[in-house]
């Protein structure tokens, strides 16, 4: 007898082939049937009519706070994620001297908008080693697996001290140590080694991550830790430039190319399209094809959706925000400030004032009525031209300022603005549908985690099964099993995780039972749920009738059982 049988789903495997009906039988932790039909069980889940597909892998998430207070990494463990891997972009808390914890919290505050009061107060440092934190995370019990990668801003810092923190040359010695911890945290089973080498991506105070300046001869030696270790990604944050946009990424490619030959060890690199230099990363693409066609395993990380700001009076930006009739308000509970720019005086006053942003980015935002647009209910993140603030004012005959206020007041002044940044230059998702089906990319990106107070994108995973495979209407959409397949077997498989991400015999028990036509992605709203009540918007999504984690049916119509299955990934893993 088996101990649990998905019965008669519409089963997608993973590996791209035409999906079948049937059955799915699990004993213990391991898949023991795919298809036909299965004899008896302790357990049943009547999946008719649903697709039975593998358990996302999702590989670039910024949970390496979270993961220590929170066993079901929310939002993603509600989207149907049994893997998450971490230690993205160059950040991390590991390793860390004992007098550095507030040094990489301000870190990753900086850089990835998680609330350094919440880390404060939710991590309790019991590691100093990069193997004493893996050694803290595979105590804590938790319902979904998790991977983690050593960061190249922890150990910069920690090698060097504030040398490190402040980007100055590394010398041979201290090259030689960061390679010796990138190998011992690989030893220990980290999956990969992350660097970021984009100004976006600064600390608190401003600094840029320690290593984004790094020269080619640092990335190397440490790229030589990780060939002693035998196994491991390489991760490149990019600004993903030619010279058009200041990035290097044209510099880069010659010693990621020369990396992944001489280590033989994937490198992978950030690759979206950029405003100013909207059809470069074409090029950047045929670069990469030329490099594996050398025998350099070179891949470009793309996302699902553009990376968007989400504006709203609860967010950390807004078009208002530096008004002085706002500022009056900002420290009223939410209904209380509505109410208070809702007045006469006080909206006349907001509309008259101008924003006293400074710097070129928030003050652009701030004024760029064309590219805002209401995120909606259903929600629209493939919005055309006609539906931004600028061409509703231009309908209504009002001022794109008015019009944004109105929205920004409404539902009880919870309603979001979507502003597209990245890979939206040219009004719709084509260019990602491109990047999507190269077959030199990865899907990634989806930042679980991470940008508490603007970005959303946790919800990525179940966005591919509504908007892509079932709801796209302004370009073609993409099949059920690719979908599946580029979040599955080819995110598992890219960090060497063979026994997962794909429905075969013999092979972890992780899936998902969905309800394809019922699917619903909710909007993204604030919660204060976080370590010394810090906030964070999440995304709720309805449709998946089961998660199954390592055997254990972890969720059940979204609704966590209490089963706690997961594990710390160590290292790459066989069949």
């Amino acid at each position: 007898m088996h101990d649990l049988v998905i019965r008669g789903g519409v089963i997608v495997d993973g590996s791209g082939a035409e999906k079948a009906t049937g059955d799915v039988a699990i004993d213990g932790d391991r898949l023991s049937q795919v298809g036909g039909t299965a004899g008896a069980a302790r357990e049943e889940i009547d999946a008719d009519g649903a697709v039975v597909a593998p358990g996302w892998v999702d590989i670039h998430t910024h949970y390496d706070g979270q993961v220590t207070w929170d066993p079901h990494l929310t939002p993603s463990g509600w989207h149907g994620v049994t893997t998450a891997i971490m230690g993205n972009c160059g950040v991390g808390f590991a390793p860390v001297a004992p007098d550095a914890h507030d040094q990489l919290i301000r870190l990753m505050e900086g850089v990835e908008d998680i609330p350094g009061s919440a880390l404060a107060a939710g991590i309790k440092w019991d590691w100093e080693s990069f193997p004493e934190y893996l050694d803290a995370l595979d105590a804590m019990p938790r319902s979904l697996d998790v991977g983690t990668q050593v960061p190249h801003g922890a150990i910069r810092t920690y090698v060097m001290g504030d040398r490190g923190a402040t980007n100055q040359p590394a010398n041979p010695d201290d090259m030689a140590g960061m390679a010796d911890i990138v190998e011992q945290g690989l030893k220990a089973g980290a999956l990969g080694f992350s660097t970021s080498r984009t100004m976006l991506h600064r600390s608190l105070d401003g600094e840029p991550v320690p290593g984004t300046f790094a020269g080619a001869d640092e990335l190397m030696a440490i790229g030589q830790g990780m060939k002693r270790a035998g196994h491991g990604v390489f991760e490149l944050a990019t600004d993903f430039g030619l010279g058009g946009m200041g990035g290097k990424f044209g510099e880069d490619m010659d010693w990621m190319v020369r990396l992944a030959k001489d280590t033989g060890l994937l490198v992978t690199f950030i690759l979206g399209q950029a405003d100013t230099v909207p059809d470069e990363w074409r090029e950047i693409l045929k670069l990469t094809r030329a490099a594996r066609g050398t025998g350099a395993d070179v891949r470009a990380l793309v996302a699902g959706r553009p990376a968007g700001l989400l504006l709203g009076l609860q967010s950390s930006l807004h078009p208002f925000m530096e008004h002085p009739t706002y500022k009056r308000f900002a420290h009223l509970p939410l209904a209380e400030r509505v109410a208070a720019l809702s007045t006469p005086e006080n909206r006349a006053a907001l509309l008259s004032e101008k924003s006293g942003f400074t710097g070129r980015f928030n003050p652009t935002v701030a004024t760029s009525y064309d590219k805002m647009f209401p995120l909606g209910d259903p929600l629209d993140y493939e919005p055309t031209q006609d539906k931004s603030i600028a061409a509703i004012a231009s309908r209504e005959g009002r001022s794109g300022k008015e019009v944004c206020l109105d929205y920004l007041l409404s539902r009880d002044g919870k309603e979001m603005l979507y502003y597209p940044l990245i890979s939206y230059s040219n009004g719709d998702f084509e260019v990602l549908r491109e990047m999507l089906e190269n077959e030199d990319t990865l899907l990634s990106l989806s930042d679980g985690g991470a940008h508490c107070g603007l970005i959303c994108d946790a919800a990525m995973p179940s966005y591919l099964m509504t908007h892509w495979v079932r709801d796209r209407t302004r370009g073609p959409r993409l099949g059920l099993e690719q979908a599946v397949k580029y979040q599955t077997r080819d995110t598992a498989l890219s960090y060497g995780l063979k026994d997962r991400g794909l429905l075969a015999e013999g092979l972890k028990a992780d899936l998902n039972v969905m309800n394809l036509d019922d699917m619903r992605l909710k909007p993204p709203y604030m919660i204060d749920d976080l370590p010394a009540n810090g906030r964070r918007l999440v995304q709720e999504v309805d449709g998946y009738l089961a998660t199954v984690s390592g055997g254990e049916v972890t969720y059940r119509d979204g609704v966590a059982t209490g089963a706690m299955p997961g594990k710390l990934i160590r290292g790459p893993q066989a069949n």
